[in-house]
């Protein structure tokens, strides 16, 4: 009898079983993977789990230094006093010297590249009066964004209690500064640079800048608390990922990490423009001032689908054979309905590209009259 299950078991651990694919392999406490178009979550493992963050807290603070820039409250060419109070912040830091002043553009390279918390603490100050009143406007922020798992303390990331984030509402504040602000690439992506005209060298944090094709930022953190954290972001084929890790063991870890969530993303999913499969026509108008309108799709949606399915996207259009004047531009004319191997996935309004007047009973007759007399 035992010779016969031992027998059973072997043939039964012969048999073929369903291969299911390997997901990214991730040293980190929590991890997400979002694309930042749709704000899709590709990948996540404890991703609300509230942790300390470091210095990927800075994530924010350069989210409303750009929004000061696109209000109008500072330029980049803003000269930027430091404090005593800023120059004397710990840990990472760019040595500024109390009564210095640098040039927004160079707070921002500073934060940015070599993770100042001087700089960071001059840049809060000077554009909310204090560090405590920045912090209030990022926990506003942070609420604005929906971020439910986050309560900032301070603006550097330095440890200080009841300073927590999570994982996801990390990737929401990036998707938020990339999506919003891609210049914010013009600094992030510095491997190497300087300060105080050459003085002061700079390297970036963030070594997948160097070592990652198609990294754009953005954001890299440690203390002995937190571990190490990093928000990773890349581009490849028109599709940007966010990478989220938060306390790795290692700092070759979180990049390793990183990198596995972003090559996940990149190697199983695609961005797809959803388009008609053949030209669409122009729609009749009766009693217009033109004969016709043309209908477009009604803004750039695409779907993020995996590599199997982006190759099985078909579309229907749906439009009237004539729509009765007045016709107002951005007037729903139709629908094109989008397919993923043969299951609707969703629709896209189809609209007027211009607009059309009414005819005047004086246009109308003079066009009788026309037709009458002319043969039109």
């Amino acid at each position: 009898m035992k010779k016969r299950l031992a027998l059973l078991l072997a043939l039964v651990l012969l048999l073929p079983v369903p291969v299911r694919a390997a997901g990214p392999e991730v040293s980190a406490k929590a991890a997400i993977l979002m694309e930042k178009s749709t704000g899709e979550v590709l990948y996540e493992e404890n991703a609300h789990e509230p942790l300390e963050p470091a210095s990927v807290t800075k994530v924010m603070t350069l989210l409303l230094i750009e929004e000061a820039l696109d209000s109008g409250q500072i330029t980049k060419e803003t000269m930027v006093p430091v404090s005593a109070n800023a120059a004397g912040m710990g840990g990472s830091q760019v040595f500024l010297e109390e009564g210095e002043e640098l040039s927004v553009d160079e707070m921002l390279k500073a934060i940015a590249v070599a993770s100042g918390n001087d700089a960071s603490v001059a840049m809060a100050e000077y554009l909310a009066g204090s560090e405590a009143a920045f912090v209030e406007k990022m926990n506003a922020r942070a609420a604005e964004l929906g971020m439910e798992d986050t309560v900032f303390q301070n603006c550097t990331g330095l440890p200080a209690e009841g300073h927590h984030t999570s994982a996801y509402d990390i990737a929401l504040m990036s998707r938020e500064l990339i999506l919003r602000h891609p210049d914010i690439r013009t600094y992030t992506t510095i491997w190497m640079d300087a300060l105080r005209e050459g003085a002061f060298q700079l390297s970036n944090t963030n070594k997948l800048i160097r070592f990652y094709p198609g990294a754009t930022g953005l954001k890299t953190g440690s203390t002995d608390s937190a571990l190490y954290c990093l928000s990773a972001t890349a581009e490849k084929e028109g599709m940007e990922l966010i990478a989220v890790v938060l306390g790795s063991p290692t700092s070759a870890d979180r990049f390793e990490s990183a990198k596995a969530l972003l090559n996940y993303g990149f190697s199983s999913f695609a961005l797809v423009t959803p388009a008609p499969s053949e030209p669409l026509i122009p729609v009749e108008v009766t009693l217009g001032t033109r004969s016709a309108v043309m209908p477009v799709i009604d803004g750039q949606t695409q779907l993020l689908l995996s590599k199997e399915a982006a190759g099985q996207v078909t579309t229907t259009v749906s439009l009237p054979d004539s729509v009765p004047a007045p016709v107002e531009e951005g007037q729903t004319l139709g629908h094109l309905t989008v397919l993923v191997n043969g299951e609707k996935k969703g629709e896209l309004p189809l609209v007027a590209q211009e607009g059309v007047e009414k005819l005047s009973l004086l246009q109308i007759y003079k066009g009788l009259l026309t037709t009458l007399f002319c043969g039109g």
